[in-house]
């Protein structure tokens, strides 16, 4: 029975529909996330060879580099918020 009703035009571009969303929203978070992920590793580490070269600026690197974190994980969250409204939030299906 179902695979009389997949051969259905209409469900069979349903089902295309629905599986392209899903691989859109999955390179969509995972894209979104290789640069910050990235970013965060060289800042991390930029910050810690810092503090052991000036171990009295700690508290303003330390400052800076929150601030920096929050930035990059910024676009992190756009990523996700682009896979949601592909998800639960898409016209086309």
């Amino acid at each position: 029975m179902i695979l009389t009703h997949l051969r259905s035009t209409n469900a069979r571009e349903f089902l295309y529909s629905i599986l392209f969303l899903l691989i859109a929203a999955g390179l969509a978070v995972g894209l979104a996330s290789i640069g910050p992920g990235v970013g965060q590793g060289t800042a991390a580490g930029q910050a810690v060879e810092g503090i052991a070269r000036q171990p009295e600026a700690e508290g303003k690197i330390r400052g800076t580099l929150l601030l920096s974190l929050a930035f990059m994980e910024a676009l992190t969250i756009y990523g996700l918020v682009v896979a949601l409204a592909l998800l639960f939030a898409n016209p086309f299906v």
